[in-house]
């Protein structure tokens, strides 16, 4: 315990020098020194462009699962950042994208219901898995993950979001400067708006939301209202036993506290639409919507995920007055006390391959465990 400790007290403590702003001798140092925690994929093909993706773990396993799936005729995005565990990021990575492609193939089509359909069969089949298995292993009735995922079909965007990740779209404006405009509805008690719907829900419960350790959360224990999984928090017959304090309630619940009914938009590409962010909350913990496009925008598209991923680095570093250099020699777990695990995949959109039949082999990419395989996109080929 006293090591542990010991270990974390060095790692903060390091001489190092306070700087209130990233400059371009950040990024150069950051770079000279490899990050042993860092995947990236600096630039592969899509149905319409090119995209880059990025992935850092903190966690002493990694609790952010994601994909992108590439065809000639769609592209689908996934970021799914996990709590408690990391087998609900998991298994919806596996899962999510195979119910997608079964109903939009018995429904012939790609619609905002689709997507819920799928991320409900998602969700169904976790909380089976938890039935199975809470015998066993009773903290998985516990373990949730929030998700978000876009697919590209036929100049459309379709966008799911349940929690805290983002999904951000880069517009070139007036005077060719770049816009940030926010896609995804987020779902955590840290906004005022989500607390009113909490209440509005619960008039019942007092403590629906409450504020604890310096944070709004729902009963005391979780900041996001949507998720896959937390099935302690849907099901009564899931209830953890007081032996687990830090998910016990002071009574059961008589009904669901979260659900995983996703926010849905639909936006139809327009020649302005530059490119797409799709991210875990651990980076917009360290940036804006509009910086994020900016270093996305002024800058080459190969190593765009990483450029942002490092920049957030930095800054997570800089607020606890260390340099990037010095937060790479932090190890997994540790590394937890200064940033979260974060998935970033930086879509760009070239208007003028919308529709055009394109040169793009059909993979199944998963970030940060590095699979590259083949996808399972050719079901869709012939939907109107």
């Amino acid at each position: 315990m006293f090591s542990w400790l010991a270990r974390i007290m060095s790692a903060c403590l390091r001489p190092v020098r306070r700087y209130a702003r990233m400059s371009k001798d950040d990024f150069d140092d950051s770079s000279t020194i490899e990050d042993a925690l860092l995947w990236t994929k600096d630039l592969e093909k899509h149905s319409c462009g090119e995209f880059s993706f990025a992935v850092v773990q903190a966690n002493e396993v990694i609790e952010d699962h994601s994909q992108v799936e590439t065809s000639p005729e769609a592209t689908f995005i996934g970021v799914y950042d996990g709590h408690g565990g990391p087998e609900a990021s998991r298994f919806i990575s596996d899962h999510l994208f195979l119910h997608l492609m079964r109903i939009a193939r018995e429904n012939g089509t790609i619609s905002e219901d689709i997507l819920k359909s799928a991320v409900s069969a998602t969700e169904d089949g976790f909380l089976t898995l938890v039935r199975r298995t809470c015998g066993i292993k009773p903290l998985i009735a516990a373990i949730g993950s929030c998700c978000l995922v876009g697919i590209i079909w036929k100049g459309t965007l379709y966008v799911a979001n349940l929690g805290d990740s983002r999904a951000v779209i880069g517009c070139v404006g007036k005077s060719n400067k770049i816009i940030a405009e926010q896609l995804t509805r987020e779902h955590n008690a840290s906004m005022e708006e989500v607390r009113r719907e909490l209440r509005s829900l619960h008039p019942e419960d007092s403590q629906i939301v409450v504020m604890k350790h310096g944070t709004w959360r729902i009963k005391g224990i979780i900041q996001v209202s949507r998720s896959i999984g937390d099935a302690y928090l849907k099901r009564p017959e899931f209830s953890l036993d007081p032996s687990f304090p830090r998910f016990h309630l002071p009574e059961p619940i008589g009904r669901p506290v979260l659900t995983s009914e996703p926010s849905v938009c639909t936006r139809v590409l327009q020649p302005t639409d530059k490119f797409l962010i799709f991210a875990s909350d651990g980076l917009w913990e360290h940036m804006t919507n509009q910086e994020a496009a900016e270093i996305v925008y002024n800058n080459p598209r190969t190593g765009a995920a990483k450029r942002l991923l490092t920049a957030a680095l930095i800054e997570a570093a800089r607020k606890r007055e260390m340099r990037y250099k010095d937060l790479k020699n932090v190890e997994k777990g540790i590394r937890r006390f200064f940033h979260d695990d974060i998935t970033i995949v930086v879509v760009f959109i070239d208007h003028e391959l919308l529709g055009e039949k394109m040169s793009v082999p059909e993979l199944s990419i998963r970030g940060f465990i590095d699979t590259v395989g083949p996808s399972n996109f050719t079901i869709i080929r012939n939907m109107e």
